[in-house]
């Protein structure tokens, strides 16, 4: 676009995202309840923002990242994104509903009732790894539940992030939805204004300060922060089936992905299996590397040196590495060699902190319940995988672990289940969205009572000196 260079430089000033919160909120007011038309209206725009400037929004994020597999864009951005705003165009006037409640006996012949009302202004914080996604997927959500929006998009992918704001600026409103640009300064600017809702994905670390920065204003949070996912193989699975699972998630925008699997436990003695499998996958896949256009770079220089230091660090405190393709490494490249690591222990760097890249830590177990007493020793992960076939293990599993949500025999997709929650619990994530949880999430649920002309509420007034209240609650108790 036109522009585009000069945009890319450009930052948000705390002036800009002052007048553009004041004018949301002044909006707001003006339309507290938007209509089923108008919301409608809103998301069949953004469908189509996404949908008339998909292939401007491949090469953006493509050139971000030095070079992304434009496939992986289309699928896991584009389409998901198309398919969670078509969901919520479908099902948003059915969750829009008044949903009755029975009202408690001694206000009979009251009607309760809950009313979800837009909040006001949502705050969303965009990461750099799945920027279209990780955009959309929660503003359909505001939007369907009537609110309007200000998102900060990540400065890890400039030209995404300057395309992103333009294309909103062109179909919406900026009292509907409005784009922040800049880097942490702006990030903590806007994190510290007074939204009605504020969702963050990102590091833990980072999430930390979010909600520090959100709670004088008492602003609730929603926090995506990912963590150490667990793989858990069981030793009544096919080997090569489950290593192509797991290494299509591993590999997937080169693990660059907050529900990737992030390491393995599987028995003993199906270690070395487990590596054969995984390099005759990882070739399948993937024959070559370098000019490979379905492998993904790290996206920046930051990144792989973090990565180079996991390696290091393992290696130096007794780790084995394993390089599960047979093409080096090429000098400045940033599409790094898969690497399996065997012998590792729980004080080094790959095992204390999410990976976010093509690393695959394997831990060996002696039996099931050592697996899951190690899942379980350890921070509560954003998803869990299992592979198995056998029904007690699969319940003990999901009954006896903690994770924001589990896929059994496969990876990642739970992601793209419109009708399931996404969230973290505790360390990995506060808060949940997608689909009606989303729609839940962005609005008040309203409590709201409806007292007949003819009721009992005088049983309860004083002067008590009659008895009448005390025998209406012996009544109730029984």
């Amino acid at each position: 676009m036109a522009g585009m260079d000069k945009f890319i430089e450009s930052n948000t000033s705390v002036e800009a995202l002052d007048l553009a919160l004041m004018s949301q909120k002044e909006d707001h007011l003006r339309d507290p309840y938007p209509e089923p038309s108008v919301r409608r209206d809103r998301m069949t725009r953004l469908l189509a923002l996404v949908k008339e400037n998909s292939e401007e929004i491949e090469n953006a994020i493509c050139e971000d990242f030095g070079y992304r597999s434009k496939d992986e864009t289309y699928a896991f951005e584009v389409l998901s994104s198309v398919e969670e705003i078509r969901h919520a165009i479908k099902n948003f006037k059915k969750w829009m509903r008044r949903e009755k409640r029975p009202a408690a006996l001694m206000t009979w012949p009251a009607r309760a009732e809950i009313i979800r009302q837009p909040l006001g202004v949502v705050g969303i914080m965009v990461p750099w790894n799945y920027p279209l996604y990780l955009a959309v997927s929660p503003l359909v959500g505001a939007l369907s539940a009537g609110n309007r929006v200000m998102i900060k998009m990540s400065e890890y992918t400039p030209r995404f992030s300057a395309l992103f704001a333009q294309l909103i600026a062109i179909y919406f409103a900026p009292q509907e939805v409005f784009v922040a640009l800049g880097g942490s300064d702006v990030a903590q600017a806007f994190a510290s204004k007074g939204f009605d809702h504020l969702l963050f994905t990102g590091s833990t670390a980072v999430g930390r300060q979010v909600m520090r920065a959100a709670a004088e204003n008492l602003t609730p949070v929603t926090l995506e922060l990912g963590g150490k996912s667990p793989t858990i193989i069981c030793d009544d699975v096919d080997i090569e089936k489950v290593a192509r699972s797991i290494l299509f998630g591993k590999l997937a925008n080169v693990g660059q992905t907050c529900v990737a699997p992030d390491y393995v436990l599987l028995p003993a003695q199906m270690e070395q299996a487990f590596l054969v499998a995984a390099r005759k996958v990882v070739h399948e896949f993937y024959p070559t590397l370098e000019c490979n256009p379905d492998y993904s770079c790290v996206i920046n220089e930051r990144q792989m040196r973090r990565l180079a230091r996991y390696v290091q660090d393992a290696t130096d405190k007794g780790a084995a590495i394993h390089p599960l393709h047979d093409e080096k490494q090429h000098a400045g490249s940033r599409k790094m060699v898969p690497l399996a690591v065997t012998r590792v222990t729980d004080g080094m760097l790959v095992m204390c902190e999410e990976i976010f890249g093509p690393l695959l830590p394997l831990l060996t177990y002696s039996s099931f319940e050592e697996a899951l007493a190690y899942v379980n020793r350890h921070a509560k992960p954003l998803a869990l995988y299992l592979f198995t076939h056998d029904k007690l293990r699969i319940e003990r599993v999901l009954n006896h672990t903690a994770s924001g949500g589990v896929v059994v025999n496969g990876v990642m997709l739970h992601v793209i289940q419109h009708d399931l929650p996404f969230g973290g619990v505790g360390p990995s994530g506060v808060g949940q969205y997608h689909g009606k949880e989303g729609f839940d999430t962005f609005s008040k649920l309203k409590g709201v009572m409806h007292q007949r002309a003819l009721n009992g509420a005088f049983l309860m007034y004083p002067p008590r000196s009659n008895g009448r209240l005390r025998r209406l609650a012996k009544f109730i108790i029984g």
